[in-house]
C-alpha cells in the first residue's frame, strides 16, 4: 500500500535546528606518531596541514537546501552570526526562506573545525556560536504571521531551543516532526520523551532509534504509540516507515554510482521526504524521494554541493522504483 496517511498535507514546512559551516583539514601523517605516552597530561601540538576545505552545513540548513532544490520553499528558523552573509545568499538562491532567521551581530555562526590524519583519526571542535541563542527565538509570533505552515521540523540544534519549539507546536496545535539525532547522546530519557511524544513524524537512523529506546525504556510498540509515523533509515538496507496502528512500508536504498562522503546523507533524506510530504505524496513516494536525495549527497563531497538535474533524477527514480513512481513524484513536484 502507498496510502497517504500522515504524509500528505500540501502546506509549507518550517525547519528549526543547526546552521553551521564545516572547516575540514587534512594532516599528511599520523597523530599517534606525535603523542608522547609520558606527556599526555600536557599535550601541546600544532600541525601543518595540506589543505583546508570549507563546506556549508548544519542539520536544518542541509534539510532546507534539499527541499529548496526540489522547489518546496522551506522556512529556515534558527540563529546565525555576523559571518552568515555569503551562506545566506547561497541558501536564498536555492529556494530557502530566511525571513525569520535570528541574526546576531556580535557572534559567529556555529562552526565545526576538524583535522583528519592519514589513518582517518580526527581531532575536531564544535563552536556553538549563534546557535546557543536559538532558545530566544519564539515560534509563536512567527507562526501567527504565516498561515500555511503545516509542519514544524524540530531537528538537532540547541537542546533548550528544541524543547521550546516543541512546546510551542503542542500549545498551538501545529503538527511537528521530531529529529533529535545528534543531540540524543546528551539528552536524558525524560528530555528525549518530551521531544518525541506527540510528533507527527519521528526521524532517526537505526542506531539512533536504539539509543532513543535505551534512554526512554520504550519498545518499538511504545514508540509507534507515541508518534503518528516513525521513519527509520538503515543505510544500504533502505528505510522503514511505520504508521501508528497501521502499515509498515519498506523502501530500498536508491543505488549509488559511487561512495564519496556520507556526511549529510540523513539530512538530505529528511529534506526529500519532507518535500514529498508537502507535495501531497503518499508515504512510499516520500521515502523514495528521500532515498534519491540521500544518494546524491553520498556521491558528492559536501552536504550541499550536489547537482539536482530533474531529468536525470527522474530516470534514477524510475530505474530504482519503476516509472509509475517517477511519474507520480515529479508530477507532484512540478
Amino acid at each position: 500500500m502507498t496510502g497517504a496517511g500522515p504524509a500528505a498535507d500540501g502546506g509549507r514546512v518550517m525547519v528549526t535546528g543547526s546552521i553551521a559551516t564545516d572547516h575540514l583539514m587534512r594532516f599528511p601523517g599520523k597523530f599517534t606518531d606525535l603523542l608522547l605516552p609520558d606527556q599526555l597530561h600536557r599535550v601541546s601540538l600544532s600541525f601543518l596541514v595540506d589543505d583546508l576545505v570549507v563546506h556549508r552545513g548544519g542539520v536544518a540548513a542541509n534539510i532546507c537546501f534539499a527541499m529548496g532544490v526540489l522547489g518546496r520553499r522551506p522556512l529556515l528558523v534558527d540563529a546565525v552570526g555576523y559571518d552568515f552573509g555569503d551562506y545566506g545568499r547561497w541558501l536564498s538562491g536555492h529556494g530557502v526562506d530566511l525571513t525569520h532567521i535570528l541574526r546576531c551581530a556580535d557572534v559567529a555562526t556555529a562552526r565545526f573545525v576538524c583535522t583528519t590524519d592519514e589513518s582517518m583519526n580526527q581531532i575536531g571542535s564544535f563552536y556553538a556560536g549563534a546557535m546557543a541563542r536559538a532558545a530566544s527565538i519564539d515560534l509563536a509570533p512567527i507562526l501567527d504571521t504565516i498561515d500555511d505552515v503545516s509542519l514544524v521540523m524540530v531537528s538537532a540544534g540547541d537542546p533548550a531551543a528544541m524543547s521550546a519549539h516543541t512546546q510551542v507546536c503542542r500549545d498551538r496545535g501545529v503538527p511537528f516532526a521530531a529529529d533529535p539525532s545528534q543531540q540524543l547522546a546528551r539528552l536524558d530519557g525524560a528530555q528525549v520523551a518530551d521531544l518525541v511524544t506527540g510528533a507527527a513524524l519521528l526521524f532517526s537512523n537505526d542506531y539512533e532509534l536504539g539509543l532513543l529506546k535505551s534512554k526512554t525504556g520504550w519498545s518499538d510498540r511504545d514508540v509507534t504509540e507515541r508518534v503518528a509515523c516513525r521513519i527509520t533509515t538503515h543505510g544500504a538496507d533502505g528505510v522503514e516507515i511505520a504508521v501508528s496502528g497501521g502499515e509498515t512500508i519498506r523502501v530500498a536504498a536508491l543505488p549509488e554510482e559511487n561512495k564519496t562522503d556520507p556526511t549529510g546523507v540523513g539530512d538530505a533524506f529528511r529534506g526529500g521526504f519532507l518535500a514529498g510530504r508537502s507535495a501531497n505524496l503518499p508515504l512510499r513516494r516520500c521515502g523514495e524521494l528521500g532515498a534519491l536525495m540521500a544518494t546524491l549527497v553520498l556521491e558528492t563531497a559536501g552536504t550541499q554541493e550536489y547537482l539536482f538535474e530533474p531529468a536525470v533524477a527522474k530516470q534514477r527514480i524510475a530505474d530504482a522504483y519503476g516509472m509509475a513512481s517517477a511519474d507520480e513524484i515529479f508530477t507532484a513536484l512540478a
